[in-house]
């Protein structure tokens, strides 16, 4: 590579970060580790109608959350700063002074009731109006007016943007790294806002300015930017200086039919489309984090959404991800979100954990739910872990380890006849007798005593499961017999014997 790499993420304050954003941010992140270069964040915020407090702060918790934070961003290494655009605002307009002077901008004094007649006129004729070569000459812009009329306009304080000077009659050949060779005619594009009278840069000029000063190599963003590819390109020419390489990742699809993933596809289907949770005046934004997902799992998901290494693996710690992370091997085509493949990485992700770690995850759930023990939780979890998806789960999963049943499952109950009561009586009286009471040695004294005394093991294990459970679930019965301990299972024999 001809130059250091140096990626970006750019985000605008503007509400939660989503997780569209989250991927763009996590590819950025990848080719930047890769290549031993810098990623950075810079706040976007010069539209400040659409800034939304408390933004900026989770967009910096999510990342970290994620463990992809910026090495520069706000108040860290900040080599080029500031890294927020409204603290850079008076940068911009010396740029569009400078693009004025060579003749590859000018001001436009149009009122926006002037641009809506325009647009009603073109409409009745059945043309939609555009704003560049074909009328820009028509309109009223400092390339009709002379520079006295122009200066003495704005010294009046007449309201005026600044438009790029769109060529004419040029066919752009530009390159994507994903998409490959690209061409773009000049004179379909418009002329668009750079600057305005109030003295704030658009996304546009903002964006290009900034990116040259901190040195980007690499523009990687959503394939949503590839119409603002050609202006942008323009704009390095304008200016004279060396453009970065541009990568759009594909979008991000619904899980069902075609479309961009929005926060309205999660609320219907019911995952989360945010790292965090994310509280506003509309209500409560569930978030992959307060959803009991595991970053790792997070990351490992969303990497694979519109990029592969070439090979069958699924599972890739964060290191892996950046060893054989490549721009060339991310599809064109959007990827389909899949919520039960995401759930499946979280599954994943859980098994890999220790027992010991989700025992401590399972103890603040427990004391959430004002239940206290003395129960080896270690070996709780290790009993059931291997069906779970989420440690939210473990509760329904492992209830009867901690509570005797309150009613038992209708179905199953229906295995318990007239002799049962006799035999769970007799089954008592044999566990009272046993001394070592672990697993493997309760198992083997209540098998010989149904083996000498020829009884069916469906008539002991059924009704002993139910009387412990509640129902035909959980782990290996007789662990679930040591874990509560001798006491409890004949109290639970006794209790289900009278109610059954």
């Amino acid at each position: 590579m001809s130059r250091p790499v140096r990626v970006r993420f750019a985000p605008s304050p503007t509400g939660p970060l989503h997780i569209g954003g989250v991927r763009t941010a996590l590819f950025n992140y990848l080719f930047a580790k890769k290549h031993n270069g810098v990623f950075y964040l810079r706040i976007e915020d010069t539209d400040q109608n659409r800034f939304v407090p408390g933004a900026e702060e989770y967009i910096f918790e999510a990342l970290d959350w994620l463990g992809i934070a910026p090495s520069e961003t706000v108040g860290k290494n900040e080599k080029f700063g500031p890294y927020r655009q409204s603290e850079r605002k008076d940068l911009y307009k010396q740029y569009a002074d400078e693009l004025i002077e060579s003749g590859w901008a000018y001001y436009a004094f149009d009122t926006a009731e002037a641009l809506d007649a325009h647009r009603k006129q073109h409409e009745e004729q059945g043309k939609t109006f555009i704003y560049n070569w074909h009328n820009r000459e028509k309109l009223d812009t400092s390339l009709v007016i002379s520079r006295e009329e122009t200066e003495k306009r704005i010294a009046s304080g007449e309201a005026y943007v600044v438009r790029f000077k769109t060529p004419v009659n040029e066919t752009l050949l530009l390159h994507d790294i994903i998409r490959g060779d690209i061409n773009f005619e000049t004179n379909l594009l418009d002329d668009k806002v750079l600057f305005k009278s109030d003295g704030m840069p658009t996304y546009h000029l903002a964006n290009i300015v900034d990116d040259h000063l901190m040195e980007t190599s690499h523009v990687i963003r959503g394939e949503e930017w590839l119409p603002s590819m050609p202006l942008h390109s323009l704009l390095y020419k304008a200016f004279g200086w060396e453009a970065p390489e541009f990568a759009h990742l594909p979008l991000i699809l619904k899980p069902v039919g075609n479309g961009k993933l929005s926060k309205r596809d999660g609320d219907k289907l019911g995952f989360p489309v945010f790292p965090l949770e994310w509280k506003s005046e509309e209500g409560v934004s569930s978030g992959y984090r307060e959803n009991g997902f595991f970053p790792e799992a997070v990351i490992n998901f969303l990497a694979l959404l519109g990029w592969n290494d070439g090979t069958d693996q699924e599972l890739f710690s964060l290191a892996e991800l950046v060893e054989k992370f490549d721009l060339n091997r991310v599809h064109k085509a959007g990827a389909k979100f899949d919520p039960e493949k995401n759930k499946w990485f979280n599954h994943q992700y859980l098994q890999k954990q220790s027992d010991e770690s989700l025992a401590e995850l399972f103890k603040k759930d427990l004391l959430n739910r004002n239940i206290s023990t003395a129960l080896d939780l270690t070996r709780v979890v290790s009993l059931i872990k291997e069906r779970a998806y989420f440690v939210s789960e473990f509760w329904e999963m492992s209830n009867f380890f901690f509570e005797a049943p309150t009613s038992y499952d209708e179905k199953a109950a229906k295995n318990w006849n007239e002799n049962t009561p006799r035999l769970m009586q007799e089954l008592i009286s044999v566990l009272e007798n046993i001394s070592d009471f672990t697993s493997a040695n309760i198992e083997r004294v209540v098998k010989d005593w149904m083996t000498q005394n020829e009884i069916g093991m469906g008539k002991v294990m059924q009704p002993f499961r139910l009387s412990l459970v509640g129902a035909l679930k959980g782990p290996h019965l007789f662990d679930i017999v040591e874990l509560i301990g001798k006491e409890e299972t004949i109290n639970r024999l006794h209790k289900a014997i009278a109610t059954l």
